[in-house]
């Protein structure tokens, strides 16, 4: 099922989505602003010529460069619109018959002297039907006019963007008396024609005027809904209009969102190393393979020609090499990365737009949640947050984001709130695990350090480089990176205070404090000074991995947006275990956490705060000043949850194995998301199988799983080799990493010079 010609298929094919959203066959529709329009369209001069369908179009195109234009002025005439700031000239040129006028006018574009227009956009045949009341007369002079017209138009479509509209349907029903002889058997008998001639002119000629029939399926749908029976409503003439700047535009301005006429993206010299890179891996590794399967050959259970017994060879299976587990994690690796190619850079696979409904997001959400409870399980240790509940509240909070992101349910305000509190609550466990590690284990080694450095950042290191995206993009993996550091250098710096130094003496606690003040304080500082924070964050080499479309906005936004939980973990973390320390908490299986009566009251209160915290975020109703306090009150939403999960003993003594299986996944299932399971950098949906939608969605997120899985799995075995114990040879590691990522800038440099 591949993707093809997509802007045939947008000038074509496609369906609704709902009431109002159109999405083509096989591609995504980008939804153009005003200065993105004037941005695309500068310099350029843009033709509508026909009758008052083609009018129509012609205002909800000048609308998408300037929303204030009334539709006014004589309708049975020429209509010129000129943008003087982006130097945009749109006229519309009042043709309502193919005849010999429209010919001349056409015809003067062809001649040597005379400016073209950029785009030109044609259409005819009602007045015709209408004038001649229908007559067959009508007809065969309208096939006689086309054809003159169109080798002139295919001379034009060799420098300009030259479109024939068909004629749309009309609603008979609601017809006026003097436009009863326009049936939908007569214009069907005028497209015909029309595309037939256009079709065979295009035959002769390199050229080809583009038919623009998905106004056709468009009317279909709408046309019931028009005031006259003959005219569109607005709602269908914009769609048109956005169609028609994203034919023309996308390959200019190459949005994310806009698949449809996008070109597939030239290789990078970077990606093109990476291939090289890959394909030496799997020949390396296919080359070991063989030579294995031949020794085993040589030494498998042979007959004795002369006794008929058999023999065992005394040969013990040797180690794998470090060489060998290199090469066939890479192996693996380059077959999962060019499956991530081809699904989000190559034109192979179709692409659609999202569309929002309460029950796509919520009836997904209510399966998972029965799966969750079917699986329920004893857990190894009955601890707060102990590591089977953190699992389990990692993957069913992963599960929840992910059908969050394939429905688009984000234009949904107090969904999106919600979800932002699991973005925290991740956060809120950064602070609350690197911590308890820190302070009860005192390990501030450097192979700490690397192992989780590089954990979390090994699969979006190699995918900006196989997907051609900067390290920013993967907004989740740089927030948590950045936070884990901050947390060893507060917990590191001189004094180093943990557990067993404070157990000596009460005062350490103090100087803990102290730190996490501090650091308090430095956030509240960074928050409220966006340039201090850009400046930070700007010097180079930093700046190559946090700026995304040439600035540090989007990182100080994204880090602003979360910036007390992680404290909020840490200061959790503390109290915590200061309480369990001095055995003021019971966590034995089955008991509660505290007396009966203070569990009573705390579960109480737990519940009200959870409550209200979804009753004020379901009635948030701007997404900026919701945002604003989402940093100071997400963490009660948090407590509230861990207090409810862990006081009673029951229910912190079981776990849901099925959430915990992907919490263990957590991280690259976010991350594959972007290519795999999604498309168009999360904008889209990855369609392998059409037509299908509840299918394709299955086959896509059962290879999406099994691949996230078996990355983990590569991630871990490369940590063993890349990230080893012993110090003399980490250090090794470390100036090849260096040299890899000095490499890496080198190469980006370059790149980023041949594209200036």
């Amino acid at each position: 099922f591949k993707g093809g010609d997509t802007c045939e298929y947008l000038l074509s094919s496609g369906r609704f989505l709902g009431e109002k959203v159109w999405q083509p066959h096989s591609c995504m529709m980008h939804k153009y602003k005003n200065s993105e329009a004037k941005n695309c369209l500068v310099d350029k001069h843009i033709v509508f010529i026909g009758d008052s369908r083609i009018r129509q179009l012609f205002y909800s195109f000048i609308k998408l460069i300037n929303p204030q234009v009334k539709e006014e002025g004589n309708k049975h005439g020429n209509i010129p619109f000129e943008d003087k700031s982006s130097s945009i000239k749109v006229d519309f040129l009042w043709y309502p018959e193919v005849n010999g006028s429209m010919r001349q006018r056409i015809k003067s574009w062809t001649e040597g002297s005379v400016a073209k227009p950029h785009i030109i956009v044609v259409g005819a045949a009602t007045w015709s039907i209408k004038i001649h009341n229908g007559s067959n007369e009508a007809l065969t002079q309208y096939k006689i006019n086309i054809t003159s017209i169109a080798p002139l138009l295919e001379k034009l479509a060799k420098s300009s963007d030259v479109y024939w509209v068909l004629q749309d349907p009309v609603y008979e029903d609601m017809l006026s008396e003097s436009r009863k002889m326009i049936t939908n058997e007569k214009i069907d008998a005028y497209n015909e024609a029309a595309v037939r001639i256009l079709n065979s002119s295009s035959r002769n000629s390199k050229a080809k005027v583009k038919v623009f029939s998905v106004s056709k399926l468009i009317a279909q749908e709408t046309i019931m809904k028009s005031a006259d029976g003959l005219h569109l409503p607005e709602s269908s003439r914009d769609t048109n209009a956005m169609i028609l700047m994203n034919v023309y535009c996308n390959k200019i301005m190459k949005p994310i969102d806009g698949s449809c006429c996008q070109p597939q993206p030239p290789l990078t010299l970077i990606q093109k190393l990476a291939f090289c890179f890959f394909t030496l891996s799997i020949i390396g590794s296919l080359i070991i393979s063989l030579i294995h399967r031949n020794n085993f050959r040589k030494n498998k259970l042979c007959a004795d020609l002369e006794s008929g017994e058999e023999k065992k060879p005394a040969i013990s299976t040797p180690n794998v090499s470090t060489l060998e587990m290199l090469l066939h994690s890479f192996c693996k690796l380059g077959l999962i990365m060019t499956y991530f190619y081809l699904c989000d850079r190559a034109n192979l696979f179709m692409k659609e737009n999202k569309f929002y409904t309460h029950s796509s997001f919520f009836i997904p959400i209510v399966y998972i949640l029965v799966l969750g409870v079917f699986y329920t399980e004893n857990t190894k240790e009955t601890k707060v947050l102990n590591r089977e509940q953190t699992d389990e509240w990692k993957g069913w909070m992963q599960l929840v984001i992910l059908i969050y992101h394939i429905s688009g349910a984000s234009t949904f305000l107090p969904v999106y709130m919600h979800i932002r509190v699991l973005v925290a609550a991740y956060l809120f466990q950064t602070g609350y695990g690197h911590f308890s590690y820190f302070w009860v284990k005192g390990d501030f080694g450097v192979y700490r350090v690397c192992q989780v450095l590089f954990r979390l950042n090994f699969l979006v290191v190699v995918l900006c480089v196989v997907m051609d995206r900067p390290y920013q993009f993967y907004y989740f993996v740089p927030l948590v990176t950045v936070w884990f550091m901050i947390i060893y250098a507060t917990l590191a710096i001189w004094p180093q205070i943990v557990q067993k130094k404070a157990n000596g003496n009460c005062l350490w606690h103090f100087g803990l404090l102290l730190k996490l003040i501090c650091l308090l304080t430095c956030i509240y500082f960074l928050s409220y000074s966006q340039g201090a924070f850009e400046k930070i964050f700007s010097f180079w080499p930093l700046s190559k991995c946090f700026e995304l479309n040439g600035n540090v906005y989007e990182w100080w936004f994204r880090w602003k947006l979360d910036r007390y939980v992680v404290f909020h973990g840490m200061l959790f973390a503390f109290i915590y275990l200061a309480l369990q320390k001095r055995q003021m908490i019971s966590e034995g299986k089955g008991d509660p956490l505290f007396s009966s009566r203070v569990s009573n009251v705390l579960l109480f209160i737990s519940v009200v705060s959870f409550s209200t915290y979804s009753i004020w975020a379901s009635s948030c109703k701007n997404k900026t000043e919701c945002n604003e306090l989402h940093p100071s009150v997400s963490v009660v939403q948090i407590l509230a949850f861990i207090l409810i999960r862990n006081i009673p003993g029951y229910v912190r003594s079981v776990y849901s194995s099925f959430f915990a299986w992907f919490g263990k996944i957590s991280l690259e299932l976010f991350i594959c998301q972007y290519h795999i399971w999604l498309a168009a950098d999360t904008k889209g949906i990855l369609v392998l199988i059409p037509g299908y939608p509840m299918f394709n969605v299955l086959v896509s997120t059962f290879i999406f799983v099994c691949v996230a899985h078996e990355i983990s799995q590569i991630t871990n075995d490369l940590a063993q080799i890349v990230v080893p114990k012993d110090n003399s040879t980490l250090l090794k590691r470390l100036l090849c990493i260096a040299g890899f990522f000095s490499g890496l800038l080198f190469f980006s440099a370059m790149q980023d010079q041949s594209r200036h």
